[in-house]
């Protein structure tokens, strides 16, 4: 076997985490080596090798499910054909941000005859563009596909994928809240002391049974008195995560591309009742640090191997 090379010093060299060279291997891209006396991985020339190949194709924004068709064929053809469809997003996106530039330029047009100004009184900015928008939709010398709707649809096709990891939650004792005030139970989880064995320790949910939002907690494993709280069996399991400002319409969003994220990735799919026997729903946990004006959450979406029934 020839020279094997740390974890740590194939990240610090390339400039990745571990955690992505882990995923690289659970994805079955590369293949790593332990030896007696050290703990960690290894990895050898040829490894090493096929990172720095993954790396190249990650920045021509490559997916990993496409990465994985390539080396499986280890076939010119495929990586041709995997390429040429990458040009063809190309070509689609940017015709799409030509689209963008249209519509936005023509909304300029548009405030500029309704006479917009600088008003001291900034909430007059909602009437303006309001009025801009009917203005937009009634001229007759603009074509249908410069209207509102086809900016909002534009918009959604441009939109980027967040950052997304897939993460392994240990199965545990957790004290839900069930339908009971969700006030009530952050007061008494937040005066429980206990060491962060799991970070974080504190989910929420929306509990379909239920109807209602379900706060959970993980407690200490010698724990007794919950306060009256329901204690359960936490599954644990696979979970894509997203990170997305803690407001309604932005939460939505981050979502729902999780989901499809998810969809298309041809390794997982979003845990439902045929893949998995345990009771998991998407889920949600504040990150935000203290003195951040603008609050963070972190999004937990259950996944499943494909083919794999948890």
């Amino acid at each position: 076997m020839n020279e094997l090379v740390k974890i740590s010093e194939v990240a610090l060299k390339y400039g990745i985490t571990t955690r992505t060279l882990r995923f690289y291997e659970d994805a079955g891209l590369i293949k790593s080596f332990r030896t007696e006396d050290y703990a960690y991985r290894l990895y050898d020339q040829k490894a090493i090798k096929r990172i720095e190949q993954i790396l190249v194709l990650r920045k021509l924004n490559i997916a990993i499910k496409d990465i994985k068709k390539i080396y499986e064929s280890n076939s010119i053809d495929v990586l041709l054909d995997v390429l040429g469809k990458k040009v063809h997003e190309i070509d689609d996106e940017v015709a799409l941000l030509r689209q963008l530039r249209e519509i936005v330029t023509t909304f300029i047009r548009q405030l500029e005859k309704c006479d917009f100004k600088i008003d001291t009184d900034l909430n007059l900015l909602y009437e303006k563009a309001s009025a801009a928008e009917e203005q937009v939709n009634d001229s007759k010398d603009i074509c249908d596909d410069n209207s509102m709707g086809k900016l909002m649809e534009v918009a959604e096709k441009l939109e980027r994928m967040p950052d997304i990891r897939i993460i392994m939650l240990p199965r545990l004792k957790m004290a839900r809240s069930g339908n009971t005030d969700l006030e009530e139970f952050d007061k008494w989880w937040s005066s429980v002391p206990v060491e962060q064995s799991l970070f974080p320790r504190d989910f929420m949910w929306y509990n379909p049974r239920l109807n209602c939002f379900e706060w959970l907690f993980a407690i200490p494993e010698n724990m007794t008195d919950t306060n009256g709280y329901e204690v359960f069996d936490f599954p644990g399991g696979l979970y894509a995560v997203a990170t997305a400002y803690d407001e309604g319409e932005e939460i939505m969003r981050v979502n729902k591309l999780v989901h499809k994220w998810v969809d298309e990735s041809g390794e997982f799919e979003v845990s439902n009742s045929t893949n998995d026997t345990e009771e998991r729903y998407d889920m949600g946990h504040i990150i935000t640090p203290a003195g951040v004006y603008r609050p963070q959450m972190d999004l937990f979406i259950p996944i499943v191997r494909k083919g794999e029934k948890k």
